[in-house]
Formats: structure tokens, C-alpha cells, sequence
């Protein structure tokens, strides 16, 4: 049930970011550096409302609608107060020093992926898959559609927030039976308290969290330039558009069946099924971002426009280590917090590493201007993923096997050393067939290694696929 309900988020993901790499290719090329960075400035700080908007909902819909309980109307209620609060979130975008129309365009697309992104975890929450998937598919065509639409008729960042504002309450809309059933607000002030008491500290954390990870293009808008920050994070969002998809889908899937685990069978049964999580977890991961950090020359002239592709080939290998770190902090080591109940961890852990990258990437970006900010993500990084792997020794201690992980580092190593072994002759091809013979030779090597050392037991997952296709080609035709 793990890998099949890890394949339907990996699906959905993997179109989504299919899409958002070809967003990427024509809006760097369709837009100046400023424009675009006007637009990615003002969807992170977009991403950063959506934390302080949902983070206590989503927690409270994978605590109770994953257990059975209905609070979908009480979500919905919680959702129509934060209307009387537009004026404050645009003020803050002001704050951020955004433009008038950017802030305001922001905190639209705000509003808007708050309600998709919520109904989305109504749907995971109670496993309907086939929804999450054709719900994200409805997104991210109608994101590509309406920016690609708006990237040829207008050249302002403002007007590309507008069109994604209208393609998530377009999504948003024509799911919403499919996540919102017949539900209707209902008001009522004791569960507003009881999620707001229980989801405070968790709020608080996810929204120093976003902060963390988009203060440093903020910051570098403010002492190198809007052009440096557009330069910078259209490197960072492409690798994490390509590696999180994978960390993504398998946390979807595992993550609310270790709360079931712990709470039907013990932490016994909780620990054993999140170490071949882990395992799993890894499996998708790690080859993926030392894999990207081998081809990001190829990627960078592939996808980029002309403008960003000198610092994409620097950037992105040291960013692709980066998100490694992010991915084992965020969708491993804060299950320990979800599964402890230790909410206010999430607060210290993402308190101190905003606080370490601030005061790093500050330093690092007066000296060395835009490199600074990309190794004070790589410090940052580390050092939340340290610090989160302390905090969860106190709250539930999460397994980390070391059989387990060996096989999965000694198959991305075999991966590695073939891909690095073909640098040379890839580098004398154009973009596209060099990009296809690293990949495929390492999807090959690596699945090989994979299969060599039954990773994440993939053998027995192999031999049933391998079975059921045997079983439909002899039944009979019609």
C-alpha cells in the first residue's frame, strides 16, 4: 500500500514539476532578470503567507481527518477569517519591499493556493488519491496555461502572479466535492481555540520555516540587487522543483501511516515502518540530488534563459547537497515532532536555523555577493538538519539503519562514479543529448545497484509487477 500510494504522489508531483520546469524555460527567457525576480520575490513571500494562513488546519486535518474525525467545516469557517486580514498581509508585502501590484498580486495567490493547498490535504488525509492526483494535474496545466498566456502579453511580475492566482481558484474550484463533499463552514469559537492552542507553536515554526528558506533571496534583493535574487533563486527553485518531488511523494504516503502505526500498534510498530521509510525515503532522494549536482552544466543550458545560466553552473550542484539536507530535516526528522506531539520543537528547530541564516548569509553575501548566498544555503541547511536530528533524540527517536542506508549510499555511488566518468564526452554534446546520456546511464546503473542490494525491497515489488502483467496477458481477450 506504501509504494502504490508513494507512486500516485510521485505522479502527481513529477507533472506538476514536468510543468514547472517548462514555466522556467519560457519565463527566463520571456522576461528580464528584474521582471522574473519581481515574480519570484513576490511568490515567496505568497509561500510565506500560505504557512501562517494553513500550518495550524493541515496539522489539525492529518491529526483528525486522518483518524476519521470530520472537521472540514470548521476548517472552512477558519479559512473566511482571514479575509478581514488582506490589508495586513499586503502591507507586509510592502514590508518585504515589494512593489504596490506585486504585494497585492501576492497576497491573492496567497489566498488562492491556501484554499487548493488545504483541500489537497483533505484528500491525502483520507487517502482518496485518484482526486490528489487529478487535482494537482488541473493546477499545474492551468498554471502553464494562464503564465504562459500572460508571459507573451504582458512583461510585468505582477501580471504572472495574477495568472497563477486564477489557476488555483480554478483548481481549487472544480475539486471541491471531490474535497469538501456538502460541507459547510461551521463556526464554532472552542475548536477555533483548540487548533489555534495546538497548532500555535506549529504555526509558528512552519512560518519561520518558509521565512528561512526565502529570507536569503530577500535579503540578497536588498544588498546585491532584484536581478542578483532573480540570478540566484531561479537556480534553487529549478533543483527544488526536480528533488522534492520524490522526498514529497514518499513523506505523503508514510507520514500518516506512522501516526495509524503508533497509534493502533505502538511505537515499536511505528519505529520498524518508518526505518524502511527511510530507506525508501533515500532510495528516491539522494540519487536524485547527486545525480542533478552531476548534470547541472547540461540543465542549466537547457532550461535556462542566456541571463541565468552563468551562475545556474556553480550554483546548482552546491544547492542540489543543500536540498539533501532540507529533505532529511522536513519529511524525516519533523515526523519525530508530528509523532511526539513536541510541537514547540518545531518552533526551536526553525527558530535557530533562520536565526544561523540570517546571520551567515548576511556575512557571506557582503563578501562574496551572490556565491555567499549560495553557501550560506548549504550552511544553513546543514545545520537545521544537525539540529533537528538532536530535538528528535528527546522527542520520538527516529531509526536510522545503518544497513539500510549503506545500500542506498552505495548504489548512488555507483551512480555517481559512471555519470562522472561520462562528464567529458556529455560536455562535447549538445545540451539535450548530453543531459540523456548522463541520465539514462545512471537511471541504468542505479536501478542495476538498486536491484543488486534489494533496496527498499524492490525485488519483491519487482516480481509482483512482473506477475500481475504475466496474469492480464494471458487472460483471454474480450
Amino acid at each position: 500500500m506504501l509504494a502504490r500510494q508513494t507512486a500516485v504522489y510521485f505522479a502527481a508531483n513529477l507533472f506538476s514539476a514536468a510543468f514547472g520546469l517548462a514555466n522556467t524555460m519560457i519565463f527566463t527567457r520571456l522576461f528580464a532578470v528584474t521582471a522574473y525576480g519581481e515574480y519570484l520575490l513576490g511568490f515567496a513571500y505568497a509561500t510565506l503567507l500560505v504557512s501562517v494562513l494553513g500550518s495550524a488546519l493541515k496539522l489539525a486535518i492529518l491529526r483528525e481527518q486522518a483518524r476519521g474525525s470530520d472537521i472540514r467545516g470548521v476548517v472552512l469557517a477558519a479559512l473566511l477569517l482571514f479575509l478581514p486580514a488582506v490589508p495586513a498581509f499586503y502591507a507586509g508585502g510592502r514590508l518585504f519591499g515589494l512593489e504596490p501590484a506585486v504585494a497585492a498580486t501576492a497576497t491573492m495567490l496567497a489566498l488562492a493556493m491556501s484554499l487548493f493547498e488545504i483541500g489537497q490535504d483533505v484528500l491525502r488525509a483520507e487517502q482518496k488519491t485518484t482526486p490528489f492526483l487529478r487535482g494537482t494535474i488541473l493546477r499545474a496545466l492551468a498554471v502553464s496555461a494562464l503564465g504562459v498566456g500572460v508571459a507573451l502579453a504582458s512583461a510585468h511580475g505582477a501580471a504572472l502572479l495574477a495568472s497563477s492566482t486564477c489557476a488555483y481558484f480554478l483548481a481549487a474550484t472544480l475539486f471541491w466535492r471531490a474535497a469538501w463533499g456538502s460541507t459547510r463552514p461551521r463556526f464554532d469559537r472552542a475548536r477555533f481555540r483548540e487548533i489555534a492552542r495546538a497548532g500555535l507553536p506549529f504555526t509558528l515554526s512552519m512560518s519561520l520555516m518558509a521565512l528561512a528558506t526565502v529570507a536569503d533571496r530577500f535579503l540578497l534583493a536588498e544588498l546585491a540587487g532584484v536581478g542578483a535574487a532573480a540570478e540566484y533563486a531561479a537556480s534553487l527553485d529549478l533543483v527544488r522543483q526536480a528533488l522534492l518531488i520524490p522526498a514529497i511523494s514518499v513523506s505523503a504516503a508514510f507520514v500518516p501511516m506512522a501516526v495509524r502505526l503508533l497509534a493502533d500498534e505502538g511505537e515499536a510498530a511505528a519505529r520498524a515502518g518508518l526505518a524502511r521509510s527511510l530507506e525508501l525515503l533515500l532510495a528516491a532522494a539522494l540519487p536524485a540530488c547527486v545525480g542533478l549536482a552531476l548534470v547541472s552544466p547540461q540543465l542549466a543550458d537547457l532550461l535556462l534563459g542566456p541571463d541565468f545560466r552563468q551562475t545556474a553552473r556553480f550554483a546548482m550542484p552546491v544547492l542540489s547537497i543543500a536540498v539533501a539536507f532540507q529533505i532529511l530535516t522536513q519529511q524525516y526528522a519533523h515526523t519525530s515532532f508530528l509523532l511526539s506531539n513536541r510541537n514547540l520543537f518545531y518552533l526551536i528547530n526553525t527558530g535557530s536555523m533562520l536565526l544561523f541564516n540570517l546571520i551567515v548569509s548576511a556575512a557571506l553575501i557582503l563578501r562574496f555577493g551572490l556565491e555567499g548566498a549560495v553557501w550560506g544555503r548549504l550552511a544553513a541547511e546543514m545545520f537545521g538538519f544537525a539540529n533537528a536530528y538532536l530535538l528528535s533524540r528527546r522527542a520520538f527517536a527516529l531509526p536510522f539503519p545503518p544497513g539500510r542506508i549503506a545500500r542506498v549510499a552505495a548504489a548512488t555511488a555507483a551512480m555517481a562514479i559512471v555519470v562522472r566518468a561520462l562528464a567529458g564526452e556529455a560536455a562535447e554534446m549538445g545540451p539535450f543529448a548530453g543531459l540523456a546520456l548522463l541520465v539514462g546511464t545512471g537511471m541504468i546503473v542505479y536501478a542495476g545497484s538498486a536491484l543488486a542490494l534489494d533496496i527498499a525491497e524492490c525485488r519483491a515489488l519487482a516480481q509482483g509487477s512482473l506477475v500481475r502483467m504475466r496474469a492480464r496477458a494471458s487472460q483471454p481477450s474480450g
